[in-house]
């Protein structure tokens, strides 16, 4: 495509900022990416991905020669005007967004008619005020303020940066706000031109609302355990209504990864230091937290007690396609099951290294036969392509118990069944 789009400066470069400067330049902006991590920069300059996402180390490799990399930020102010900020905003024990690095940035970029920072890191709504405010009150009121959230899942990101659902453009007016729109115009996608307030705020509410669908048929596959209904089938049957649709109707053991955890605690917050109590959000935690324990409820019942049991996990990271381990059932799972006597035995084809900095007291696997060797008990965590292929047959050899919890309903309990092993699903009968 053609090299005389506008220039874009990415300051930070995690899984937002990567994925949205591969994109930008896989679209024909020179790219100017920017982070305080001098090892990272180094790799990613030797061509290096320090992350796992699909398709991204290949999007960077194909466009090398539009992507640029340093620490220092007078690069990315000399050739762009854009520059989209990608830190990161973690809560902070009080459970409000930890915006430092925000404020970091914006405390090191100069007073300029001529530059504009487009808000990528997800922030409570009010940070666009508030940071107006600062602008200022420090002398750089001539900096332009974007809000433009992100909408990429871990796993499929590159491919959402490249055919988005929406585009967001939060802003009052003015050069900057136009020359965020014209960089996305190539990719087709609605566009949804807004306040800023609105605009952060799409972020938390979107996620917060499919975070409660997700806890939503978790409480059904509860009640459908008790009644002997199937939660596949009742999912099955609510997803045809084109009110509610299929997704995010699959029933497990709780939702986990960067965002959803994030956003939902941020935005009960926000409500909460606003002075209303958001009750639904309330509820959502709790049930997502109490759903991670009770996979180990299934495993007492079964194996008459944990303690001097030997349990296999498959799959550590929170979803496939990902290393990210942040807020994963696997890290509460394998905590109680440890708590309760257990000894764990884990495998991923992926997240293994992040798991070791994060998990103490399992043993890892180098296979999914090797994990479950030896296993009175066997869950999945993960739906990793490969344990949906896994011959049952060699599993059933293998372990020394039979019993098979599908925490995230991916198996066919027949294949399971048809090995000699015993499923237990998650609201299944």
């Amino acid at each position: 495509m053609s090299n005389q789009r506008q220039p874009i400066g990415v300051i930070g470069t995690g899984y937002v900022g990567l994925v949205t400067a591969a994109g930008f330049a896989e679209i024909g902006s020179e790219v100017w990416c920017v982070d305080i991590d001098a090892e990272k920069i180094a790799r990613l300059q030797r061509g290096e991905v320090p992350i796992y996402e699909p398709g991204l180390e290949e999007l960077l490799a194909r466009n090398s020669e539009r992507l640029h990399f340093s620490t220092d930020l007078g690069d990315a102010l000399e050739h762009a005007r854009l520059l989209f900020v990608a830190v990161g905003t973690p809560p902070t024990h009080s459970g409000d967004a930890d915006l430092s690095a925000v404020h970091a940035v914006m405390g090191a970029i100069p007073d300029s008619q001529d530059h504009a920072l487009v808000m990528k890191s997800t922030v409570p709504c009010g940070t666009g005020a508030s940071l107006r405010r600062a602008f200022s009150e420090q002398g750089k009121s001539g900096l332009g303020y974007v809000s433009c959230p992100e909408f990429l899942k871990e796993g499929s990101a590159v491919h959402d940066f490249l055919h988005p659902d929406r585009v967001v453009v939060g802003d009052e007016g003015g050069w900057a706000g136009d020359a965020v729109v014209e960089l996305y115009a190539p990719l087709g996608a609605p566009l949804v031109r807004t306040d800023i307030a609105s605009a952060e705020m799409v972020k938390l509410a979107s996620n917060a609302f499919l975070a409660t669908k997700i806890s939503f048929i978790n409480e059904i596959a509860n009640v459908c355990e008790e009644t002997g209904a199937d939660v596949v089938e009742v999912a099955r049957g609510m997803g045809l209504d084109d009110r509610i649709g299929p997704k995010f109707l699959h029933a497990g053991i709780g939702f986990g990864g960067s965002c959803f955890p994030k956003d939902v605690d941020a935005l009960k917050q926000l409500a909460g230091n606003s002075g209303y109590h958001f009750q639904l959000l309330t509820a959502v935690i709790e049930v997502n937290e109490l759903q991670k324990r009770r996979v180990v409820g299934k495993l007492n019942r079964h194996l008459g007690g944990l303690a001097g049991k030997r349990v296999a996990l498959l799959g550590l990271a929170f979803k496939p396609n990902t290393d990210d381990m942040r807020e994963a059932s696997s890290l509460v799972l394998s905590a109680r099951l440890m708590a309760d006597g257990a000894a764990v035995c884990a495998y991923d084809p992926i997240a293994e290294d992040q798991a070791r900095k994060l998990v103490n007291g399992i043993t890892f696997a180098d296979s999914a036969l090797g994990a479950v060797r030896g296993a009175d008990a066997v869950v999945l965590v993960t739906e990793w392509p490969e344990f949906l292929e896994l011959g049952w047959e060699q599993v059933a050899e293998a372990m020394s118990g039979d019993l098979v919890v599908d925490g995230r309903n991916a198996l066919d309990p027949e294949r399971v069944r048809a090995a000699g092993l015993q499923y237990e699903g998650i609201g299944r009968r």
